[in-house]
């Protein structure tokens, strides 16, 4: 079994949203089930971290996960900034169950094992440059979440690898905030998706503070799942 993430797939087939008007974006809901399908198999996992579906209401999304559930493997669900359909989970959870999208999880303020060996965790985030005092007091209740899906998958026993949203490292700058417990709770591998356009340039990749960065979006992705767990790693070496 495989871990794959692609964040950002801003599906609009219930809405009149489409990001085909964007550079780089014509015929990406093609291009991305093509992908998807000749990559990710049955028994595989991928970790979709927020921007999931242009769509306002939980009601609206059911074209979108009627369409992410028909793609092979099981799909876990983190917020991004343009999921206006985000309510309650025990809403979320129940919505899923009704519409038989036994493929989609939410993650959010938990974890989930995959494959025995790992478990993912984390959360939307927040502006790495927030000033206002509203916008304070997401960030920190952002971070607040973070840390506690990292200490339910330390729970589990298995390695957190963290899933963002939006970047905790930006260019130059950083969220210190979200950057902090990344450093204090001893993660080593952080995907994020969020970043666009001529923003994939800036987007910071590599290693900082011990932690490994790794942009997700689709359209930085080539709408194409990035293969994090390999099916037979070898010795000494889980992921990639």
């Amino acid at each position: 079994m495989s871990l794959f993430v692609i964040g950002d797939t801003h599906l609009s087939l219930g809405t009149d949203k489409p990001m085909d008007v964007f550079p780089g974006w014509t015929g990406y809901t093609a291009r991305l089930e093509k992908n998807w399908r000749a990559l990710v198999k049955p028994g595989d996992t991928v970790v979709i971290p927020g921007d999931i579906s242009w769509a306002m209401s939980l009601e609206k999304t059911r074209e979108d996960f009627a369409f992410l559930h028909a793609l092979p493997g099981r799909k876990l669900i983190l917020k991004g900034n343009h999921d206006y359909w985000w309510c309650t989970r025990r809403k979320m959870d129940a919505y899923l169950e009704e519409n038989g999208f036994s493929s989609l999880t939410i993650v959010h303020n938990d974890a989930q094992v995959v494959d025995g060996c790992m478990a993912v965790c984390g959360t939307r985030g927040w502006f790495y440059d927030a000033e206002p005092d509203a916008d304070k007091k997401v960030l920190l209740r952002e971070a607040g979440r973070l840390r506690t899906s990292i200490s339910a998958a330390k729970a589990t026993g298995m390695e957190p690898v963290v899933f963002l949203h939006y970047p905790p490292v930006f260019g130059g700058q950083a969220c210190d905030e979200l950057l902090g417990v990344l450093k204090e709770e001893g993660i080593t591998r952080c995907y994020y998706g969020h970043v666009h356009g001529f923003g994939i340039r800036q987007a910071f990749q590599g290693e900082r503070d011990g932690i490994r960065f790794t942009l997700a979006s689709a359209d930085a992705l080539g709408f194409c799942p990035l293969k994090i767990l390999p099916e037979s790693p070898k010795d000494g070496e889980k992921f990639l």
